[in-house]
């Protein structure tokens, strides 16, 4: 990740939210982490085996300023006056939300690289649309992880019972299926307050990083809306998923860069504080590290809060740099003989003479999708990869103007 990005400085062409002060059109929005309230954002809080069900989502005991003369509070109730206090002392162009993001259960395709092992996984059984008895194309909830969702559920209902936690006033979702159930499971059900109840909205850029694998080819707007007639889904959001090809990925930094527009078009759009996100670990990963938060990985069906500064500074950003949507490689015939550990997908595959697959087929929706699966060669005998499914390559394919993804939209002011 780059140390620029931790800053989260990114330029808003077009802001609109009345709660910030967003007046300049070459000015930026500079997210940060108020760190010491939560566990998760302690480094001697260990992320494998923390469980936020026990450990009150993480909300460290303590008392604010804002409830110095207070009593009778729960935990999550002072904490609620003290986020309410930074709000209403902060200046116009400052606002604080906490964010809940919880990563959806384990699917189909959690189980499948567990069964088959990271290198098979990654260099060959993701590629493909499933096994035998499977399907993991954007794949769905095992019974584990809808139990998961479940717990989650009965956690909140726990907490407001209890602990009188404030509850999300908006929530947001991937479109990916996994997501969407995850998001279902959790909040339907339980009581909300009249003015803001459970309806998600399906947004684009909350999906996982794009890779080559087929569980992060999402399904038609139609699916989505017959499915969960209740969601909301965002404008503009396509019928057919026209990011996912099969060939390219984005790296760390384009999906980094992703988050920020993600948050920059929460932040200028929805003046709520108390916010739901229901996303992947990659995606999640990358909003904490646009927010400056320590690396904390979660498992299938945790959740982290973070408290969030949002600043609206009107100086020129600070220099930085994305990446792009860059070819990717695997074995296209049968799982891979090792990997080379020191790479985030270095696959040597089993000795071949067969053709490449092409799978200009699978992506038919992607205007000018022409490129086959690139592996390195044709007729292989050992081939040893540099590659990864997360896109750290040099050969670019399928970028708009500027060498951004064309639904990225125009390169914004300072980047």
């Amino acid at each position: 990740m780059l140390s620029t990005l931790a800053l989260a400085a990114i330029a808003v062409p077009f802001a609109s939210a009345a709660s910030l002060n967003v007046t300049d059109p070459n000015g930026y929005i500079l997210y940060t982490t108020v760190t010491g309230y939560f566990l998760q954002d302690d480094p001697a809080t260990n992320a494998s085996t923390f469980n936020y069900t026990q450990n009150n989502f993480g909300l460290i005991d303590q008392t604010y300023p804002a409830t110095a003369n207070l009593t009778n509070l729960t935990q999550w109730q002072a904490f609620e006056t003290q986020v309410n206090s930074l709000n209403a002392n902060a200046p116009l162009n400052t606002v604080y939300k906490v964010l809940f993001m919880g990563r959806h259960g384990e699917g189909y395709h959690n189980a499948a690289e567990s069964y088959y092992g990271t290198p098979a996984w990654n260099c060959y059984w993701a590629e493909l649309k499933g096994n035998s008895t499977t399907s993991w194309v954007d794949a769905q909830l095992t019974s584990n992880g809808i139990l998961q969702a479940q717990i989650a559920h009965n956690f909140w209902l726990h907490e407001i019972s209890t602990q009188k936690i404030p509850q999300p006033q908006s929530y947001y979702t991937s479109p990916l299926s996994r997501c969407l159930a995850t998001a279902n499971i959790t909040f339907s059900g339980i009581p909300t307050p009249e003015y803001y109840p459970f309806i998600p909205t399906v947004k684009e850029l909350l999906r996982e990083g794009i890779s080559i694998h087929t569980c992060d080819h999402r399904s038609n707007k139609t699916y989505i809306h017959d499915t969960y007639p209740s969601y909301a889904i965002e404008a503009g959001f396509n019928e057919y998923d026209e990011i996912w090809n099969g060939v390219t990925a984005e790296d760390n930094t384009a999906h980094n860069y992703r988050m920020l527009r993600f948050l920059d078009d929460v932040f200028t759009s929805d003046d709520h504080t108390w916010l739901s996100f229901t996303s992947h670990s990659g995606t999640i990963a990358s909003i904490l590290a646009v927010l400056g938060h320590r690396t904390f990985s979660l498992a299938t069906g945790a959740v982290i809060p973070v408290l969030v500064k949002a600043e609206f500074l009107s100086s020129a950003p600070t220099s930085t740099s994305t990446g792009s949507y860059t070819t990717s490689t695997w074995c296209h015939n049968g799982p891979p003989i090792s990997s080379v550990s020191s790479l985030a997908q270095g696959c040597v595959c089993q000795s071949t003479t067969a053709p490449l697959p092409s799978l200009n087929t699978q992506a038919p929706f992607v205007p000018g999708q022409t490129a086959p699966i690139n592996e390195f060669t044709t007729t292989t005998t050992v081939v040893t990869s540099t590659s990864s499914a997360k896109g750290h390559h040099t050969t670019s394919h399928h970028k708009g103007p500027g060498g951004y993804p064309p639904w990225w939209g125009p390169r914004p002011t300072g980047w």
